[in-house]
C-alpha cells in the first residue's frame, strides 16, 4: 500500500454564514482574487487583505510566486484566518498552500464572494470608498475654514 503525505492539517471549508460569524469574532479575511476583482467589490470585513493567489497574464492565469511570502509578511502562522475568492476554487488552493506552509487556523470560504453577495451580506464597492473619501474631504474643508 502507498502512503499518503499530509501536512497534518486538512482544509476546512465553511459556508458564508460561518465565515461571516468568524469575521465578526475577530478572524482576518484574505481575499485571494486579483486586484481588479477586489476593486470591483469585496467582503466587508474589519481585517481584510487582498493578496492575489493567481495573476492574469497574456498566457493565462499564473500562480503568484510571492503568495506565501506576502501572507507571511502580513500574518502570523497562528492568526485566525478565512480565505476567500470569487467562487471558492482559488481559495481552496490558497488554503491548502497556507496549511502546508504551517499556518494553523485557516478556513476556506466555500462559494466565495459570489455566495457572499447571494446571501446579501455586506460588501464594500468602489463607490462606497469614493463616498468615504468625499466625506473626509468635506470634513477637511470644514476644519480648514474654522
Amino acid at each position: 500500500m502507498g502512503s499518503i503525505e499530509s501536512s497534518g492539517s486538512e482544509v476546512v471549508t465553511i459556508d458564508v454564514q460561518a465565515a461571516k460569524d468568524l469575521l465578526k469574532s475577530g478572524y482576518g479575511y484574505i481575499d485571494v482574487r486579483t486586484v481588479e476583482e477586489y476593486k470591483k467589490g469585496h467582503v466587508d470585513a474589519e481585517k481584510i487583505l487582498n493578496i492575489p493567489y493567481l495573476f492574469n497574464t497574456p498566457e493565462g492565469r499564473v500562480k503568484n510566486p510571492q503568495f506565501l511570502q506576502e501572507v507571511s509578511s502580513a500574518c502570523n502562522k497562528e492568526d485566525l484566518l478565512v480565505v476567500g475568492c470569487q467562487s471558492g476554487v482559488r481559495s481552496l488552493s490558497a488554503t491548502t498552500d497556507l496549511l502546508t506552509a504551517g499556518f494553523k487556523q485557516v478556513n476556506n470560504m466555500g462559494g466565495g464572494y459570489l455566495a457572499w453577495v447571494e446571501h446579501h451580506f455586506p460588501v464594500t464597492k468602489p463607490e462606497d470608498a469614493g463616498k468615504k473619501d468625499q466625506e473626509v474631504d468635506q470634513r477637511k474643508k470644514a476644519e480648514d475654514e474654522l
